[in-house]
């Protein structure tokens, strides 16, 4: 706000500058002030509409008023009192205003690059990701597109890499760490040669919510979004947006684990219910030991009886070896 008052009072002193030297001072400043306005104006809507938009309405605008010409010459061969103010100001108004509109929707989301390739030939983008926040901080994703399972062109709108530089700058020491992290994803992702990383000024004014706008984009986009965000996730499925979230992934690749089958494990913890101990997976699964309290901080042998998978992970209920055992026995018998 400033530097466009400043701006403004710029061009103002520069018309009465002007005026001065030529005699009509109070005319130089209200042209200077004119001028600034318009500037400051121009600058506020280019800021809201984003390049991409104004690049497609000036093409757009272009295009129909071309065409408004085009049409009219044959037009007015046909018929020779055709009228020359008001009929090529009607076709120019209607053929211009209609490929301002057409453009102007087209153009959201294009960059500058992609008017380069455009011109150059080259191929449209296709599925583009819109990355999260969460998942740039999470890291998991910069090893996911190493082993090459994710490519071709990634997504950053500039309110996220804001948000992610305002964790940054954090006063609290951790969340400073996971944003400093989160950075340094970002700059490794950057460098894979499989992947193109695009930062978009689009910025959604109306709507204040970073996950509202990162459905937004994604939806004006035709993409998907990447996240760890188990709400982001569920607002995002419910508009009809197309999700890839790395816990989702996580759990999927993680070894299946069948009832009957034994492993050993080192249990670290006594569990929510009476008597029960808690281990964990080298993946970070957890693994809940009926009768185990007596093991905590020792390894034990266990047989799964059954395995819960949710949303937010996989939980496998084990028994001791030898208590399954035991119980395997008695019903056999019986």
């Amino acid at each position: 706000m400033i530097n466009r008052i400043i701006f403004l009072l710029v061009f103002t002193l520069g018309g009465y500058l002007i005026g001065l030297k030529e005699g009509i001072p109070y005319y130089g400043i209200a042209v200077g002030a004119a001028i600034g306005s318009l500037g400051v104006m121009l600058e506020m809507f280019l800021g809201k509409v984003g390049f991409g938009a104004l690049f497609g309405g000036i093409t757009g605008l272009s295009l129909g008023l071309i065409f408004a010409k085009l049409l009219y010459y044959p037009l007015k061969a046909f018929f020779i009192n055709l009228d020359d103010i008001y009929v090529p100001l009607a076709l120019n108004t209607f053929f211009g205003y209609t490929g301002l509109l057409v453009g102007l929707k087209k153009g959201k989301g294009l960059v500058l690059s992609d008017i380069f390739r455009a011109l150059k030939g080259g191929p449209a983008e296709e599925n583009p990701k819109v990355i999260d926040t969460s998942v740039i901080i999470d890291g998991r994703i910069a090893d996911i597109c190493e082993t090459g399972f994710i490519e071709g062109t990634f997504i950053l709108p500039q309110f996220i890499l804001q948000e992610l530089q305002h964790i940054a700058d954090s006063a609290d020491s951790l969340k400073r760490a996971r944003g400093r992290r989160g950075l340094d994803i970002l700059h490794k992702i950057q460098k894979m040669s499989n992947l193109t990383v695009k930062i978009v000024d689009e910025d959604f004014p109306n709507i204040k919510e970073v996950d509202a706008k990162l459905v937004a984009l994604a939806k004006m986009l035709g993409g998907k979004i990447i996240t760890n965000d188990f709400n982001l996730n569920k607002v995002a499925e419910l508009q009809g947006v197309a999700v890839l979230n790395i816990n989702e992934l996580s759990n999927a690749v993680k070894p299946v684990v069948l009832p009957g089958e034994t492993m050993n494990i080192f249990i670290i913890k006594e569990g929510k219910e009476p008597n029960q101990g808690v281990a964990y997976l080298d993946d970070g699964t957890m693994v809940v030991v009926e009768n185990a309290r007596r093991l905590i901080n020792k390894n034990a042998d266990v047989t799964v009886t059954s395995v819960l998978q949710t949303t937010s992970g996989r939980m496998i209920f084990t028994k001791i070896k030898e208590d399954y055992d035991r119980e395997e026995m008695k019903m056999a018998r019986h």
